[in-house]
């Protein structure tokens, strides 16, 4: 029996843009529009045959436009939607011609739907007719009466908050419909089943990130999770690593630190990993220089499948005593050094469809005091790799960023002095994490990294038994 997932796109974001020009479905986060995430979901879930997209009445050529990417081989037909939710479902279904078969719809507004949720439905859908997804409430829900005073406080444990996917055997689901052809329009398809007694329905749990992008400042909450999600997702064994052996890597800041480490982790797996740096003749704020680099490679390996740039500078003092012209030269190293590598790069990694990875600081989310060059130059660093990520996914290109927390390099040091060892991550921490990413299919994340999971990671390893 085939497996087929709606993904409803048609809604006009009354709330997200009221008589604006943007739909939501087409709101980036991490890289990639809400619909391009549901859709990639959905793709590389195995079980999942067919995708059905309904789009916004008029917008059918703009989704066509955005799928057209040769990696969305499921997708069988984009089809416009209704005036309403129910509406629109109902086109959907109707355009399945089987007899019976499974079928699971999802809001498109729910970026952050994971494997686990759409497996779990799949087996429940295994033993029932219909199934739907919640997570319990963890506010006290009132009713209030048409004067706004409370008019009942009901026992929270027996209330759950409802999300999507939500799944049906063909034939109920499109029994449902025939029967509600001339009803109210209802906000899910599971309250059709529940409304003409059609089946039970069953629950599988949710997830407190499966959240639902309604407002604008949602799309920022999206971004997080995508961060969050980004360390647990990343291939975590040697299996996947080497699938960089063969490959050709540049890392400009090669010779110390973080990048330093990257390059001989690389090369131990395989790769041919290339470290420049002002040690080897290469100042990063120099853009003939950077050319030439690279330029160098390609001559001699034919060419590159990733650029790295770790090159940084980070001084401390007040903003009215430090000299000008160290500012400026801390900013020409830390941000127009990576526009330098990032502009010079493009050529060769559109050839390879290849990857582009910066270093940020933990210091971009909030600027700290005595050092506001560097932490401003970090946060530039998050926008132009999120940017870039957009302008070049149609050209394959991969762009990423790397953010470690305090780590126990020499640039550190040497704005520092000595700390306690423990309460930094190690370099070579910081490098396993790089590569990874560069055996990762992510682009448009900022992937952090944590003393805390360096610290767990050492834990297992002294106590392998443990739990």
């Amino acid at each position: 029996m085939k497996t087929y997932a709606i993904i409803l796109a048609s809604g006009t974001a009354q709330r997200f843009d009221p008589g604006g020009p943007q739909l939501k479905q087409f709101a980036k986060v991490a890289g990639r529009t809400l619909l391009e995430h549901v859709a990639t979901l959905f793709e590389r879930t195995e079980r999942i045959d067919e995708i059905i997209v309904v789009i916004t009445p008029g917008h059918r050529e703009m989704a066509q436009k955005l799928l057209k990417n040769s990696q969305y081989h499921k997708i069988s037909r984009i089809l416009e939607g209704g005036a309403t939710r129910k509406e629109s479902s109902h086109i959907a279904i109707s355009s399945i011609q089987d007899a019976e078969a499974h079928v699971i719809i999802h809001d498109c507004a729910r970026p952050m739907l994971s494997e686990r949720i759409v497996h779990d439905c799949l087996d429940a859908l295994q033993h029932h007719d219909a199934v739907d997804v919640a997570i319990p409430s963890a506010d006290t829900i009132i009713r209030v009466n048409a004067q706004g005073f409370i008019e009942d406080i009901p026992e929270r444990s027996a209330l759950l908050r409802g999300q999507t996917p939500q799944c049906f055997k063909l034939s109920l689901i499109r029994r449902a419909h025939e029967l509600a052809a001339a009803e109210e329009s209802y906000t899910d398809d599971c309250g059709l089943i529940v409304r003409h007694k059609l089946a039970p329905v069953y629950v599988v749990q949710g997830e407190r990130a499966n959240i639902k992008v309604t407002w604008p400042e949602d799309l920022h909450l999206a971004d997080k999770f995508f961060q969050l999600r980004s360390m647990s997702e990343l291939p975590d064994n040697d299996q996947a690593l080497t699938r960089l052996r063969g490959k050709v890597l540049v890392v400009f800041g090669g010779t110390s630190g973080i990048g330093e480490c990257i390059v001989q982790q690389a090369q131990a797996l395989g790769a041919s990993c290339i470290p420049f740096s002002c040690r080897t003749g290469c100042d990063v704020t120099n853009p003939s220089m950077v050319q030439a680099a690279l330029e160098k490679v390609a001559l001699l390996h034919g060419h590159i499948d990733a650029v790295v740039n770790s090159t940084g500078i980070l001084r401390i003092g007040k903003l009215t005593e430090r000299n000008l012209e160290g500012m400026i030269q801390e900013l020409r190293v830390n941000y127009l050094g990576a526009i330098y590598v990032c502009r010079a790069s493009i050529p060769y990694l559109k050839k390879s469809h290849g990857s582009l990875t910066l270093f940020t600081s933990s210091s971009y989310t909030r600027g700290r005091a005595l050092y506001a060059p560097y932490s401003s130059s970090k946060a530039a660093i998050v926008n132009l790799a999120q940017a870039l990520a957009e302008e070049l996914f149609e050209d394959g290109i991969r762009v990423n960023v790397i953010n470690p927390a305090r780590t126990a390099t020499p640039m550190r040091t040497a704005a520092f002095g000595e700390e306690d060892p423990s309460s930094l991550l190690s370099p070579s921490k910081v490098a396993h994490t790089t590569l990874l990413s560069l055996a990762s299919s992510f682009t448009g994340q900022v992937i952090n990294v944590s003393l805390n999971e360096q610290l767990a990671v050492l834990s297992h390893q002294s106590h392998p038994t443990s739990n």
